[in-house]
């Protein structure tokens, strides 16, 4: 008997015993029983304990991008019944995707960090497999990206997880010097701060091909527009979300532009032994993308609008029946999140809250509602709204602000002057840090320094019955670093918890050194 002979048997055979087994009821331990099935109510989210939320914020990873639609499950589906060649299939999506956006050529990726990654692959090592195995090691080839200072933001770690050097240009002059320089592998822009450069984008652009430099521009929230606005400019690599306005799959991205840059940076990604091997884009995502961008094309954009507008519309007439509340109608600030939003503003002193504080009680309610606040106001942003959302966010929030949440006691500690040095041990969820904070008290308010393990900023916050509340910021490359301290000082420390945003919270302990 051959191997493939033995194998059609062995499986004809456990597929005989399965259903003779099914058929009786019986099932091996190791393949479950029906009864492991979750049988409480609700939908599969809050089946295991998580409350699904009505987003007026946007399209934000964190809340797990945009929803969908039908044609895009519906090809995700599809896509699933087959076997396919992944370089066959990619060839192909990228001969429509040039066809549907007019662009040389297109690939789909694991997000648009993802395309920021193989592109700057394909600039650093192109298509050459003997330097696509030595990345991130950059010995024998150009070790530099010029990213103006405009455009430096936290998402481009994406490219400086290669090991390049940021170059980091603040005036025209610099970028004109950086530029040139022989090492430059990448020019690379974020979209939205286009219009903000020293350099206009034209001239950065034919600068930078003065050099044999390629442009990569990262437009992650930004519409799609076709012809594409910054290909039309000359820009040779364009980026874009797949799971954001364009609303297909929330792990997918867009690559589009030069053709032997585009190819070379699918070969720098999953399923070819590179680099992005981890980047991993799997047949049923490339085909929701597509059909996300099959979608766009033909979308009634202006009538998407005009339901936004209607939404925002429904929310206003609800808030401001609330005394003191009034709202005001704001257009995009930026090409990212394209949509008009409602401002509601109010006096916390008269409300008795702040628009954190409503902000809480919204996502901590029934139903659940996001909305970003300010002090002292809320934003509605209906670019990710579904419809019925304008009814269900306009009585939240109406209710709240009608209603506002009551404060709860503060906690207090020793009222006794903090000025001075303090050693502070932070216990994060797993490691920990050794921290210095110096400062100056004026009454209520505090100020001075934060020093970290390897960072530092300034710190400011306030102290009123022993609480101490403290907030620093601390910048690296693109990024910030945030830090909220909140303790009471008792038997002469100060202990409490450090909010951490994204990164969750930690503990500290700090005591003075020197007074």
């Amino acid at each position: 008997m051959t191997f493939w002979r033995s194998i059609t048997s062995r499986r004809q055979m456990f597929r005989g015993a399965g259903q003779g087994l099914l058929a009786g009821g019986l099932l091996p331990a190791w393949m479950g029983t029906a009864s492991a099935a979750p049988t409480t109510g609700g939908n599969l989210y809050e089946r295991i304990g998580v409350k699904p939320l009505v987003n007026c914020k946007g399209t934000y990873t964190i809340l797990s991008g945009s929803l969908t639609l039908p044609e895009v499950k519906q090809a995700m589906d599809e896509a699933s019944r087959h076997y396919v060649h992944m370089d066959e299939l990619m060839e192909g999506v990228s001969r429509r995707l040039a066809e549907l956006t007019r662009a040389e050529w297109g690939i789909v990726t694991a997000g648009c960090a993802a395309a920021l990654t193989h592109s700057t692959s394909a600039c650093l090592a192109g298509a050459d497999p003997e330097k696509m195995q030595r990345l991130p090691n950059l010995r024998g080839m150009k070790t530099e990206v010029v990213m103006p200072k405009e455009s430096r933001n936290v998402y481009d770690q994406a490219i400086r997880m290669l090991g390049v050097t940021m170059l980091t240009p603040e005036t025209a002059d610099d970028f004109r010097r950086m530029i040139q320089r022989p090492q430059v592998a990448m020019l690379s822009l974020l979209g939205e701060t286009a219009q903000k450069h020293p350099v206009p984008l034209e001239e950065m652009v034919r600068l930078a091909h003065a050099h044999n430099v390629p442009v990569l521009v990262d437009a992650a929230a930004e519409r799609l527009t076709i012809p594409n606005f910054y290909l039309t400019k000359g820009v040779d690599l364009v980026a874009y979300s797949g799971g954001k306005c364009i609303r297909g799959p929330q792990s997918a991205g867009l690559l589009l532009g030069r053709r032997d840059l585009v190819h070379a940076a699918w070969l720098n990604s999953a399923p070819h032994h590179a680099f992005g091997r981890s980047l991993k884009i799997d047949k049923e995502v490339t085909m929701g993308m597509l059909a996300a961008v099959e979608a766009w094309v033909r979308r009634d954009h202006d009538a998407e609008w005009k339901q936004w507008e209607s939404w925002l519309e429904t929310i206003r007439a609800a808030v401001t029946k609330v005394p003191g509340v009034e709202t005001k109608t704001l257009l995009p600030p930026g090409p990212s999140n394209y949509s008009p939003r409602l401002q509601i503003s109010f006096d916390p002193q008269r409300l008795g809250a702040t628009g954190f504080e409503i902000s809480d009680a919204l996502m901590n309610g029934t139903p659940r509602v996001m909305v970003p606040p300010g002090e002292n106001s809320l934003t509605v942003m209906p670019y990710m709204m579904q419809p019925g959302d304008d009814k269900v966010a306009a009585k939240a929030i109406a209710g709240v602000l009608s209603n506002p949440p009551r404060r709860p006691a503060a906690p207090r500690g020793e009222d006794a002057p903090v000025a001075g040095q303090w050693d502070v041990e932070v216990t994060f969820t797993r490691g920990s840090g050794h921290h210095r904070l110096f400062l100056e008290q004026k009454g209520k308010q505090l100020a001075g320094t934060h020093v970290a393990d390897t960072l530092s900023g300034e710190v400011r916050g306030t102290i009123e019955n022993g609480r101490v509340q403290l907030r620093s910021g601390h910048r690296y490359e693109g990024t910030r670093i945030g830090y909220r301290f909140d303790g009471v000082v008792t038997g002469g420390a100060l202990r409490g918890k450090i909010d951490l945003g994204e990164y969750g919270s930690a503990d500290f302990v700090a005591k003075r050194s020197f007074a």
